[in-house]
C-alpha cells in the first residue's frame, strides 16, 4: 500500500502549544494516517521554512530542534519534539533526485516540521528527513522533483509539506479570526483546483484571484506544489480549510 501524502498549513509557531479546531484537525490526520496505513518507516519533510538555494536534504542522524522564530513566549521554545533521522530515507532521496540534491546538515528540523507533526504524531517515535525548498526552481520544476519522490511512497515513506495556501505576513490582521475576501478567493480556487485535480491551475498559481495578496513571496505556496507532485494523481480530501488572522490560511490535504 503506497504511503500517503500531506500538505498541512502552520501559520503562527503557537499552533504548537493550541489546542483548537486545527489542531484536532491535525491530530485526526495523524490517528488516521496510523490505523488504516500503519506508522510510516519514516517522513520527509518539506518545510516553508529550509528555503534555499539549491535542493538540499539531510544525513544528520540525531537532527537538532530549529526554533527559527523570535519574540514569542518562553513557552514555545521549550516544547521538544525529539526525533531521530533515517540514513535509509536519506540515501534513497539521493537515489532518486541523483545530481538534484546535496547533503546540508546544518539546518535540522525546523518550525514549520516540528509544530505540526507534534500535534499529528505527538510520541516523536518516527524519525524525520527535511528536504529544502528551492528557491532557484519555478513551480512546475518543483512538482517534477515531487514527482521523483513519488517512488518512495511505495516503500512506506510519508511525504509531508508544511507551508501556507495563503501567506502573507504584512497583511496580517492580529484580530481578525477568519481571512479577508481575497484570502477566501485565492484559497477557494487552489482547494478548488487541488481537489478536480487541476494540475496546471495550482502550478501557474500566480493566474489565480487575488495571488500576489495571496502568495507575495513563493516559500510557503511551493511545498504544496513539490507535494501534488508526489501524490501523483491521487484523489485529495481537505482538512482544516480555515482562513484566520485576515491573510492566512491553514488549509491542509491528504492524498492516499
Amino acid at each position: 500500500m503506497r504511503a500517503p501524502v500531506i500538505f498541512s498549513g502552520h501559520g503562527s509557531p503557537m499552533i504548537a502549544l493550541e489546542n483548537n479546531e486545527i489542531t484536532a484537525g491535525m491530530e485526526t490526520v495523524g490517528r488516521n494516517v496510523i490505523a488504516e496505513y500503519g506508522k510510516p518507516k519514516a517522513i520527509l519533510a518539506i518545510s516553508a521554512h529550509w528555503y534555499t538555494e539549491g535542493t538540499y536534504t539531510q544525513s544528520a542522524v540525531n537532527p537538532r530542534q530549529v526554533y527559527d522564530m523570535y519574540g514569542f513566549p518562553e513557552e514555545l521554545y521549550q516544547v521538544k519534539y525529539p526525533v531521530t533521522g533515517d540514513p535509509g530515507l536519506t540515501n534513497r532521496i539521493q537515489a532518486v533526485l541523483g545530481g538534484l540534491v546535496s547533503i546540508d546538515d546544518s539546518w535540522g528540523i525546523d518550525h514549520g516540521t516540528w509544530t505540526v507533526l507534534v500535534h499529528m504524531f505527538p510520541k516523536a517515535d518516527i524519525p524525520v528527513v527535511q528536504l529544502s525548498v528551492d528557491s532557484t526552481r519555478k513551480a512546475e520544476e518543483c512538482w517534477q522533483i515531487g514527482q521523483k519522490l513519488s517512488a518512495l511512497r511505495e516503500e512506506g515513506y510519508l511525504i509531508f509539506g508544511s507551508g501556507n495556501v495563503v501567506h502573507n505576513l504584512r497583511r496580517v490582521e492580529w484580530d481578525n479570526p477568519d481571512g479577508t475576501e481575497m484570502t477566501h478567493a485565492f484559497n477557494d480556487y487552489i482547494v478548488d483546483a487541488v481537489k478536480t485535480g487541476v494540475r496546471d491551475k495550482v502550478i501557474h498559481y500566480t493566474d489565480g484571484p487575488e495571488a500576489a495578496y495571496a502568495v507575495p513571496t513563493p516559500e510557503h505556496y511551493l511545498p504544496l506544489v513539490y507535494c501534488l507532485g508526489v501524490a501523483d494523481g491521487n484523489k485529495a480530501h481537505v482538512f482544516n480549510n480555515v482562513c484566520n488572522l485576515g491573510s492566512m490560511a491553514m488549509t491542509g490535504f491528504i492524498w492516499g
